[in-house]
């Protein structure tokens, strides 16, 4: 690493508008120098509030805890943003320096008995206190935060958990690098354009471009995705580049390889049972849910079985389809496999419904879809407006800055996006703040959406998949949560929510996307002008539930093999010798080990669940989805898209961040607790 320069810009508030972090002038070596000199003063600050002599109030212990590690929050923002969306080698090598230092200190905070006492005392007041409602959350959630992190443990309990805490922050951090290594390895060359038959014009130039990128001139590149599936598997025509495809991306990271993650799922799955059994746990899924809104391992258990049985079903019936057009098409029949089935999925699509997916790209510009679709649905519904500001400059020249402004012209935060995908960001799509909103603090949302499309040749547009347009509107769906909540305290800023509903509001933002006045507004052809047929309008609204059975089966087993994982005790997570083979009886267990229908995540790729903040948390998704098909319903009861609907929902529902309980909050919003029968008629599920 280069030797460090003496002005460190991470140390000072940022000179750039809304506090946006100066990465012009930011190099790798100036992180850990700025995370040693935040460790330190956040110890400082809270030494202060531990050393008051005075009785414990809100106001000399909570208040002081939510300003205090104002600039290691700073600094972890700016690096974690960089860390999963453009990991270079130098910024790789800080992050394995990191781990166990990020970790240790947060131990010695979350696991501080003097502050943890304060806490208690003030939480026994509690009823005796004239607080404000996020005040009496904020004294409720820092006591919970406490003593779920093990802070009245005892002192060898203690020193204990932090040996683990700091070994599973080396083997999250050892995941998720070898999981990038392996997916850049394994990236499939084809030696000629024709092995890719059936990609259009643009997909080949972005594969001729990634060959030529890796050395490879003249071949062409296909790059893997996270999840197991391929965009291209739809399309590709000759069935061993499909096999090629899809065999390398089940085999990411798998015992045997390179970068081999078997044996680092083993330990951590392992150190978490122990750590959850410290806490007084049986496994890390009680754990886990015992402070979210499922509540137990058991309800999260009950709602996937109720959906995997008919998934499964109708998963059958859909190969069943299939496989009768292999046999009618094909001049020599062959048994339908994985990577078959989203290439004769297509062409049933196209039979039953007269829809050619890839044939709608041309409908889908990327800059048509962010400016005309996901922009104006939000100024549709909330009032806001966008100005690029390319005087703000990203972390990767590919990062686009936008200044949000709200219905009434008041500067509101900043949008980022990262559209494209590169060798140095890591798989999937997500949302996070650069800086979280917080009255305490005076500062306003600046938020990130990083989407992993492939970039085109050069010349080329930019021609999203329906795919790649549902991503957009859904990270969005998570930037405008985070532009959105307003409140206090900097614990309550942002997504910081229960990780069970933080993707309620990203869901409900996707039913834009087919909304008559939203899709009017965005899909046009981008050579011709014209706008896309109604009639393929009418029958892409009428394929809704096409090929649920295999999306819903698909979902459910990645997220029964996170609930099998983290159910194991230490000892018997002990016992477990072979990855694939836990994998097969876990997934046989549940009905759900139909081999054409693979899980949409194996364990040694599962980042989410073993380098990201879903362990024993992945059924979050379908769990918040039966919040977001219920809120879809009372949109279309009431208007639809209005900005009386839209204010309702931001006002009860997106401001609040995590200041209210977020059922609660829905409560306030729809007038009950949510149905789960439109999750089901969605899913094609009902009976």
């Amino acid at each position: 690493m280069s030797a460090v320069p003496a002005f460190n810009p991470l140390l000072a508030p940022s000179p750039l508008a809304y506090g946006i972090p100066d990465y012009a002038a930011v190099e790798p070596g100036h992180y850990l120098p700025a995370f040693e000199r935040a460790f330190a003063e956040h110890r400082t600050e809270v030494a202060a509030i531990t050393a008051n002599p005075d009785a414990p109030t809100f106001e000399n212990t909570l208040e002081p805890l939510e300003r205090a590690g104002e600039l290691l929050d700073r600094v972890a923002r700016a690096f974690y943003t960089v860390n999963s969306a453009d990991a270079t080698d130098a910024i790789q090598e800080v992050d394995e320096q990191l781990a166990p230092l990020i970790s240790a200190h947060s131990d010695s905070i979350s696991l501080d008995g003097v502050l943890y006492a304060r806490i208690a005392a003030v939480h026994e007041q509690l009823d005796s206190l004239a607080l404000t409602p996020e005040q009496r959350r904020l004294v409720e959630r820092r006591y919970v935060g406490m003593t779920h992190s093990g802070a009245a443990l005892g002192a060898a309990a203690k020193a204990r958990l932090t040996a683990i805490n700091t070994r599973l922050s080396t083997l999250t951090t050892q995941f998720e690098k070898n999981l990038l290594a392996d997916a850049n390895d394994l990236a499939v060359v084809f030696d000629s354009a024709d092995e890719l038959e059936g990609l259009t014009d643009g997909e080949l130039s972005a594969a001729a471009e990634a060959a030529r990128d890796r050395g490879l001139d003249g071949k062409h590149v296909v790059t893997l995705t996270l999840f197991t599936g391929h965009p291209y598997l739809a399309s590709l025509v000759r069935r061993d580049a499909r096999r090629r495809i899809l065999e390398a991306s089940r085999s990411r990271a798998a015992r045997g390889n390179a970068h081999d993650n078997a044996d680092v799922v083993r330990e951590i799955v392992r150190l978490r049972a122990e750590r959850a059994e410290l806490l007084g746990y049986a496994s890390h899924a009680a754990y886990v849910t015992s402070d979210e809104t499922a509540g137990t391992p058991e309800a999260v258990r009950d709602l996937l079985r109720r959906l995997a049985a008919p998934a499964s079903a109708n998963a059958r019936r859909e190969k069943e389809a299939l496989q009768r057009i292999v046999d009618e098409t094909e001049p020599e029949p062959f048994p339908l496999e994985a990577h078959d089935w989203a290439f004769y999925t297509e062409k049933v699509r196209q039979a039953e419904y007269d829809i050619d997916a890839a044939a709608l790209r041309p409908w889908f510009e990327a800059e048509r879809v962010l400016q005309d679709g996901v922009f104006h649905a939000a100024h549709e519904l909330y009032g806001l407006s966008f100005r690029e500001r390319a005087d703000l400059p990203g972390y990767h020249p590919d990062v686009r800055t936008f200044e949000v402004f709200d219905a009434d012209g008041s500067a509101l935060g900043l949008y980022l996006l990262d559209l494209y995908t590169r060798d140095s960001k890591r798989g999937g799509a997500w949302m996070n703040s650069l800086v979280v909103q917080s009255e305490l603090r005076g500062t306003k949302p600046v938020v990130v959406n990083n989407l992993n499309v492939v970039r085109p040749g050069p010349g080329e547009p930019t021609l999203l998949t329906l795919d790649n347009v549902t991503t957009l509107f859904h990270e969005f769906g998570h930037a405008l949560h985070g532009l959105f909540a307003h409140v206090t305290y900097p614990h309550f800023g942002g997504t910081a929510v229960h990780r069970d509903v933080v993707e309620f509001p990203s869901q409900v933002n996707e039913m834009w996307i087919l909304w008559p006045e939203i899709l009017a507004n965005y899909a046009v052809h981008h050579v011709t002008g014209e706008p896309l047929p109604a009639d393929v309008v009418a029958r892409l609204r009428a394929s809704e539930t096409f090929d649920q059975g295999y999306a819903t089966s698909e979902y459910l087993a990645a997220a029964w093999l996170d609930q099998a994982w983290h159910a194991l005790s230490a000892e018997d997570a002990a016992r477990v010798t072979d990855v694939a083979a836990f994998e097969a009886a876990a997934l046989s267990d549940i009905g759900l080990d139909e081999p054409a229908v693979p899980s949409r995540y194996s364990s040694t790729y599962f980042q989410h669940i073993f380098a990201g903040g879903y362990s024993a948390g992945y059924y979050s998704y379908i769990w918040a989805e039966v919040l977001d098909a219920d809120t879809v319903e009372w949109f279309r009861e009431n208007g639809g898209l209005t900005r009386a609907g839209g204010d309702r929902f931001r006002e009860r529902l997106l401001g609040v961040g995590g200041a209210k309980d977020p059922l609660d909050a829905y409560r306030d919003f729809r007038g009950r607790d949510a149905e789960i029968a439109p999750l089901l008629k969605r899913r094609g599920l009902a009976a």
